[in-house]
């Protein structure tokens, strides 16, 4: 009898992709969607909640600052836990370290429905539960990033990433929508319902089985070993040309920052718009990933990842412009779908370029740069906003955007003669097995 990893040679496009066939991988895409359906509701309601607290007593610009200090206080316990976290996720065992933050993630939406059943929500308890949000998240991603490709063998790894990835982009699809809803029907309902959904993917963690991996060599102390994964990157080009270009692409083009803004102030869309705007760069990446998923990109990866960051910033630019919703949500579908292309061709490399007991050190030098483009990008929009006004900062952000484009193709020439994601196999990594 065959064993279900070995249907991943057939050909053609199969409607239940591959991965979703082995039981632990499916555990594992539970538990990703339904903990990024449970974080999407609370940013975009703390997010909400920050600026309307503020706006009652700042003037706008004023309130996009305190907007922006949200997006700091999440970057900096990644920040300081970057070396400690990748460590972490080659030492021990990566589900529990998952499992850890997914139950610290349940905490702190069980202490945000209090304060906001009570009616004592401050921004000072929203600072605080945001910086532990960015712990939980800081130990979470290595470890979730260095788990994946030990679930399924190396051959259809692409099509998992783009799964898991789909995974994430429909929770950000459903989790800001219902999170706009649920606040405007009682304050307290998109923290009582993330608080369900961590208990979801708690579940699903907890279902995946010991899995292989490659033990971390004990020759080394502690911090030699931490270091490893900044100098593996620092000397990998394709790898450091891929992370750098997202990081600096999307900490200058990034406009969710400012969406309170606008769907305030600019389009006089309130919560519920607000919702909408968030959600609609996901509704793109989710087309996007799924498509990926049957069909996995085979041919000039690297050129085809500049060329889409480049039309990341070209949206950004007309959504900064626009002052039609339709226009603006048609702005942030295309600006997610190029997104998620970068992303699919970007994690595929990193994944399948790093050997199995080095996936956690450089996935956390990954989520420290892609941290450092989310929420120190929302800071430095926030900041930029004050400074020049939201929608000049959105339109300026997503030039600047393109002008990393043009320079990374000139100081990363392997991003543009990267062809496919072939690479010798490397240990850890699982393989296909004959049919028995």
């Amino acid at each position: 009898m065959r064993r279900p990893r070995v249907l991943a040679r057939r050909a053609g496009v199969s409607l239940f992709p591959e991965p979703l066939r082995i039981p632990a991988f499916r555990y594992f895409w539970l538990a990703r969607l339904a903990t990024t359906i449970a974080q999407m509701a609370m940013v975009i309601v703390i997010g909400w909640q920050v600026y309307d607290i503020a706006r009652h007593t700042m003037g706008l610009k004023e309130a996009a600052l305190r907007l922006g200090i949200i997006g700091l206080v999440q970057f900096v316990p990644l920040f300081l836990l970057t070396l400690v976290t990748g460590w972490t996720a080659d030492r021990m065992d990566r589900r529990w370290i998952a499992r850890a933050s997914v139950a610290l993630e349940l905490g702190c939406a069980l202490t945000l429905a209090y304060f906001a059943w009570t009616g004592r929500t401050t921004l000072e308890i929203l600072y605080v539960i945001a910086a532990l949000l960015g712990v939980a998240r800081a130990f979470a991603g290595p470890a979730l990033g260095a788990l994946a490709p030990n679930l399924v063998p190396r051959e259809i790894l692409p099509r998992a990433i783009a799964l898991s990835s789909m995974a994430w982009q429909t929770g950000a699809i459903l989790g800001p929508a219902a999170g706009g809803y649920l606040y405007a029907y009682a304050p307290y309902a998109p923290y009582a319902a993330s608080s369900a959904l961590f208990a979801i993917a708690f579940i699903g963690l907890l279902a995946i089985p010991p899995v292989p991996r490659t033990e971390l060599t004990h020759r080394k102390n502690p911090w030699a070993q931490m270091v490893e994964g900044l100098k593996y990157v620092r000397h990998n080009r394709l790898v450091l040309g891929a992370i750098s270009l997202d990081l600096f692409a999307v900490l200058l083009g990034g406009a969710t920052a400012m969406l309170p803004v606008f769907a305030r102030d600019v389009l006089h869309a309130g919560s519920e718009g607000l919702g909408h705007l968030r959600a609609a760069p996901a509704v793109g990446a989710t087309l996007t990933a799924a498509y990926f998923s049957v069909r996995p990109l085979k041919h000039n990866v690297g050129a085809k990842m500049l060329i889409a960051v480049g039309i990341f910033g070209g949206a950004t630019i007309v959504f900064g412009f626009s002052r039609s919703m339709m226009l603006s949500l048609a702005c942030l579908a295309l600006l997610g779908a190029a997104d998620m292309f970068s992303v699919y061709v970007r994690q595929s490399l990193i994944q399948l370029y790093t050997p199995d007991d080095m996936r956690g050190r450089v996935g956390a030098v990954s989520s420290l740069f892609i941290s450092a483009s989310n929420e120190l990008g929302e800071a430095e929009s926030g900041f930029l906003g004050a400074l020049i006004g939201p929608v000049t900062a959105v339109i300026a952000g997503g030039v600047g955007a393109i002008g990393v484009v043009l320079l990374w193709s000139w100081w990363f020439p392997e991003l543009r003669l990267a062809k496919t994601f072939d690479e010798p196999d490397l240990p850890g990594t699982r393989k296909e097995e004959p049919a028995s």
